[in-house]
């Protein structure tokens, strides 16, 4: 019904966005991830839209970036994860960051978000895995970003990362940032890199 808002900012909280669109104000739900991007009173903003029918509601969500709508839609289609799940759990991860801690099989980071076990992040990697390596999912996530998860798996990489995750980092965070690296360096070398970027982030 609706693709897209365009409008300005009268209100926002920790859980949504309103949008006015030619007097009338939209209140999106919406991730922390988009608040960081729209959530500015007076703003003109565009955000991108699902409405989620329900017999007793009709709920709208918004998102800053399609990519983010696509990714929301997707984890929805799971058994088991509504709406307010797949919002938390894109309030701790952005698109790409999920799709390589999918690709990766890194359950635990996504467990990280409000109300989603171990169990329910297992199945979401799961249910997505296989199709991230097969390239199903790749209107949702970068190409990129599956390639980095399938790299991380063997060589040089996948020991910089086992000894970045040893250190306490996730595994995600360490292959994000080891695909970043000369794939040509000793794997003391990847580290000592790895260390630098991981230390600038924080």
């Amino acid at each position: 019904m609706f693709y897209s808002l365009t409008g300005t900012v009268v209100f926002y909280d920790t859980q949504s966005v309103a949008v006015s669109c030619g007097g009338v104000a939209f209140n999106c739900q919406t991730s922390m991830n988009t608040l960081k991007q729209v959530a500015k009173k007076g703003d003109e903003v565009t955000v991108y839209t699902y409405l989620n029918v329900r017999e007793d509601a009709l709920d709208l969500f918004g998102f800053s970036t399609v990519k983010e709508l696509d990714c929301f839609k997707m984890l929805i289609s799971i058994s088991g994860i509504g709406p307010k799940m797949a919002l938390a759990i894109l309030s701790v991860l952005s698109p790409d960051e999920l799709s390589l801690a999918i690709a990766a099989g890194d359950y635990k980071v996504i467990a990280t978000a409000q109300g989603i076990g171990a169990k329910k992040a297992q199945r979401i990697v799961m249910e997505l895995k296989d199709k991230i390596a097969s390239g199903m999912l790749n209107e949702v996530f970068d190409v990129s970003s599956a390639e980095v998860a399938q790299a991380s798996s063997s060589g040089n990489t996948a020991e910089a990362i086992s000894a970045l995750t040893m250190l306490g980092y996730s595994q995600t965070e360490s292959a994000s940032v080891v695909s970043r690296l000369d794939k040509s360096l000793s794997v003391e070398q990847m580290i000592k890199e790895a260390l630098k970027l991981l230390s600038k982030q924080v």
